[in-house]
């Protein structure tokens, strides 16, 4: 216990607490009453013995130093204000339709009148029974739009009719812009096997050149083109502008002119450009539906004879091709079974093979009725990836959750007998057994085991190499020679020709890395693949890092999806998880 004087603090025993309570109490009570005085003759013995049992007990306080005195309030001081807090963005949400709330007849149905006739009772009941069909009537159809929103769309669609933004300006916008790129016809071009066998210096002098032009890009220009995480990318080969088409994970196409001059309006009220790195013009369609995960946008390719149309594969089971002449969307393929994850067509345009996750591959003549597609079972896993081969286009390529990257021959497994009119589904026993006959041999003509899945494999564009992903963290690469692509035999077992360590552990929240050629034949043969570490690497067929772009100022995520020019060696995008894309060009470039 300690004091220090008037307001101290301390520690007082509870049975003195009483007592000074007490006594504190009675003395400030003979205070108020002025008629009860001290003295003999007022005061009794034991009013005298009570004065003095107060009179010890006040010395007892004294003696401990204690006072009565109440302690003052101790006022804590107020923190310091906090900076006001930006306001937050409010996100536009479909509203769903709500269904009538379920009332009983009961509740419904007015109090009769004691008096009412029974002509009147009738009429009465007959308009209850009336409004009781109504809502029901109106519950149902509520269900069933309720119903039909959450189903793919297989009807042809208005592509503008299903622009996010319907303004008149952006229409127009959106109408010039694809317009522009149907003026040329824009083929996929295909390089020589031949081409680019240099030896060692001449491979370094290349490779140099291509270091010299990459160490140009910077960002340009970035945007927020699609609502929700990116998945899929592909560059429109139009040389006048950097068109781009990204597919994000609610089925929703976006179209990012990346170039396109920004503007905005002054003081006076004209239209003035600006430049703020932040750039270009984007568009928003919903091509597949509903708008939730189930509809991915898992692959994009331009038509490949004109590039006046789109294909784009999704989770909603669908396969649509999207003119930009007649602005109409139509389904090409549909199947509620499996999940397509990617499609590929060869040069001439005119069929397509579409890989799934039940470990298929369907074989689609766009020539003839969709009843007549094939599925072949290739894989007992998930199929990631299919890629054809653009110079010899009856071999193509898959790369599976089995850890297993094949090369087969689609001459071989559409020469197979099937029976009915289609579609005809052919499983893996059959397939293992027509390759065992003579007819069937080299149906499959190579394969290469990895470590942990592959998630993507491709051919490049001069028909000889193959880049693999995988979640062993490998990338390899297969330098194929021509003589064995010419042969009806199998391919000799080989390790890779080149390969090196890439963190490709995306977690679930970061689209599969891929290794995506350039399909520039121009340009020596390289690839862009995005690199946990928020930088888009550009690597040569040999493996070597020609250039890691990255901006720690502009860049906050992983750039998973990748894309570059076909014509442009000095062009490459990415997109990230928030849809936030990035042109990559050199500065000086208008």
């Amino acid at each position: 216990m300690a004091g220090n004087g008037r307001g101290a603090t301390c520690l007082i025993h509870p049975g003195i607490r009483f007592l000074a309570t007490y006594f504190g109490h009675f003395s400030s009570s003979r205070e108020h009453h002025p008629d009860i005085k001290p003295g003999i003759g007022n005061m009794s013995d034991f009013e005298d013995e009570r004065e003095a049992n107060i009179a010890r007990n006040r010395a007892l306080l004294a003696e401990f130093d204690v006072s009565l005195d109440v302690p003052k309030t101790v006022v804590k001081e107020k923190g310091k204000a906090k900076p006001v807090q930006p306001a937050k963005k409010r996100v536009k949400r479909d509203v769903k339709p709500v269904l009538p709330v379920r009332q009983s007849t009961r509740l419904r149905r007015t109090a009769p009148d004691p008096n009412e006739t029974p002509e009147k009772k009738r009429k009465r009941e007959q308009e209850e029974e009336l409004l009781r069909q109504k809502l029901e009537q109106e519950k149902l159809e509520l269900e069933e739009h309720a119903r039909q929103a959450k189903k793919p769309r297989h009807e042809s669609l208005e592509m503008y009719a299903h622009l996010e933004d319907q303004d008149a300006p952006e229409v127009m916008a959106l109408t010039s812009t694809l317009q522009e790129t149907i003026k040329t016809a824009n083929p996929r071009r295909v390089g020589d096997m031949k081409s680019y066998l240099y030896d060692e210096e001449r491979h370094t002098t290349a490779v140099d050149e291509l270091k010299e032009k990459m160490r140009k890009l910077k960002i340009v220009s970035r945007a927020k083109v699609t609502r929700e995480r990116v998945y899929s990318a592909a560059y429109h080969p139009e040389i006048t502008k950097d068109l781009i088409f990204f597919g994000d994970k609610h089925g929703s196409l976006g179209i990012w002119d990346a170039r396109a001059p920004k503007e905005e309006v002054d003081e006076d009220g004209n239209a003035a450009a600006q430049d703020d790195g932040e750039g270009g013009k984007s568009w928003r369609i919903q091509l597949h539906w509903p708008s939730t995960s189930r509809s991915s946008i898992s692959s994009i390719k331009f038509d490949p004879t004109d590039a006046h149309s789109v294909y784009t594969s999704s989770y909603d089971g669908t396969i649509r091709h999207t003119s930009f002449v007649s602005a109409i969307s139509q389904e090409l393929y549909h199947d509620e079974s499996a999940l397509p994850t990617s499609l590929d067509l060869p040069p001439h345009g005119y069929e397509m093979w579409i890989s799934d996750t039940n470990g298929g591959v369907t074989h689609l003549d766009l020539r003839e009725d969709k009843s007549k597609a094939r599925w072949y079972q290739l894989s007992e896993d998930k199929i990631g990836c299919v890629s054809i081969n653009p110079v010899f286009p009856h071999l193509f390529l898959t790369a599976s959750n089995s850890r297993m990257l094949r090369i087969w021959d689609a001459r071989k497994l559409q020469s197979m007998p099937v029976k009915g009119s289609g579609p005809w589904e052919i499983n893996a026993d059959i397939i293992e057994e027509f390759g065992e006959t003579k007819k069937g041999k080299c149906t499959l003509r190579g394969e290469w085991k990895h470590g942990k899945s592959a998630t993507a494999g491709y051919w490049d564009p001069h028909g000889r190499r193959i880049v693999s992903t995988s979640y062993d963290d490998t990338i390899r690469i297969w330098d194929i020679k021509p003589e064995f692509m010419t042969k009806d035999a199998e391919f000799p077992t080989s390790r890779p020709a080149h390969q090196f360590h890439h963190n490709c552990q995306t977690g679930k929240w970061v689209t599969l890395l891929r290794a995506q050629w350039s399909p520039n034949i121009d340009a020596y043969p390289h690839f862009t693949i995005g690199n946990m570490d928020r930088s888009l690497d550009i690597r040569s067929w040999k493996g070597e890092l020609i250039v890691k772009l990255m901006d720690k100022t502009k860049i906050t995520a992983v750039q998973a999806v990748t894309c570059s020019h076909p014509s442009i060696v000095e062009r490459a995008a990415s997109g990230n998880a928030s849809g936030r894309c990035v042109l990559w060009a050199p500065e000086s470039d208008s």
